[in-house]
């Protein structure tokens, strides 16, 4: 199969022609027909995320084909895979419904190769079916961007007043999802970032601005994105007493100091860790009823490193998808 392959870290991804891989017991082999590219893959390429596996296939926003395997889906089902791609199981974190603090846990496209090739193995257990209202380059992002979405947004409890910091991938999904809810939301973004601000705006944004300087008005949430550690007392200072500011990414740079009275009045600073199982199967229930659409570009496989350095620079608008050339 062909697929674009990491070698170490800060080094492009390399073109390759690989073994067909082989599902073990309780795995799916799947043709791939997209796959996602995230933010976490970037991570992993600059070396961010320290310990992936090497070498390494990216990708963890996969739609594909079942061709052999398991027997949970048939051959040619349409299924999902995500970031979360196995747990022991029985740990305390998985015996509470909490699978994705799994110290054990593997992750696709880290710990198990992903979706930047031709064919992938996958467990079973932790692939979703795909609703049928998507073609495959749509679905793709819903199986990451729009999962951290959906569980930072439920994380932001009932908040009617939400900010949106950092307008890609995750947030142009999640805020079609919190719109459909009844919230409002307040979008931002870069400094003179016109285009996202427009965006954000047409996908039903009552607000969209720069992020550091905050909107008109107090939130009762703020979800940061973006992977800027400043934005964090940026949108405490924006927050209501007993608002939450949750952080979506899996790397942020260092969050500056700031003065106690941002956090005072019960405000919370929490993060977002990975996705479950359930996260899954409520948004992919809950996406083609609201009606949400991902916006993407589209790019063949072999030109992975360019997609990768277009989120580098933020230049998509939406999500980037990779599409085998024998897709």
């Amino acid at each position: 199969m062909r697929a674009m392959v990491l070698e170490a870290p800060r080094e492009a991804l390399r073109p390759a022609d690989l073994p067909d891989p082989v599902p073990g017991p309780g795995q799916l082999l799947i043709r791939v027909r997209a796959c996602g590219v995230c933010r976490t893959d970037l991570h992993v390429v600059d070396g961010e995320l320290t310990r992936p596996k090497l070498p390494l296939v990216l990708g963890h926003q996969i739609v594909g084909e079942v061709v052999e395997g398991g027997s949970r889906f048939s051959p040619g089902t349409r299924v999902g895979v995500p970031w979360l791609g196995w747990t022991d199981g029985d740990c305390r974190y998985c015996s509470s419904g909490r699978e994705n603090l799994c110290d054990a846990a593997r992750f696709t496209g880290y710990d198990l190769d992903g979706g930047f090739a031709e064919l992938a193995v996958a467990d079973e257990r932790f692939c979703f079916a795909v609703p049928d209202v998507y073609p495959d380059v749509h679905a793709a992002p819903l199986l990451c961007a729009g999962l951290i979405g959906y569980r930072s947004l439920r994380l932001a409890g009932e908040a009617e007043a939400i900010g949106l910091y950092g307008f890609g991938s995750s947030a142009h999904i999640v805020c079609q999802v919190a719109v459909a809810q009844g919230r409002r939301v307040f979008a931002g973004t870069r400094a003179g970032d016109d285009e996202a601000q427009e965006f954000a705006r047409s996908l039903g944004a009552v607000w969209a601005g720069d992020a550091l300087a905050g909107p008109p008005e107090e939130l009762d949430a703020v979800i940061v994105f973006a992977p800027v550690g400043e934005l964090v007392p940026a949108a405490l200072a924006r927050i209501r007493k007993g608002g939450v500011v949750v952080c979506a990414g899996i790397h942020m740079s260092d969050i500056p100091s700031f003065p106690y009275e941002l956090l005072w009045g019960e405000r919370s600073i929490r993060s977002v860790a990975n996705l479950t199982r359930q996260d899954g199967e409520e948004l992919l229930a809950l996406a083609p009823r609201v009606a949400v659409r991902t916006e993407i570009e589209t790019f063949p496989l072999e030109r992975a490193n360019e997609a990768l350095e277009r989120l580098r620079r933020g230049e998509l608008r939406g999500s980037a998808v990779l599409v085998p050339s024998s897709s």
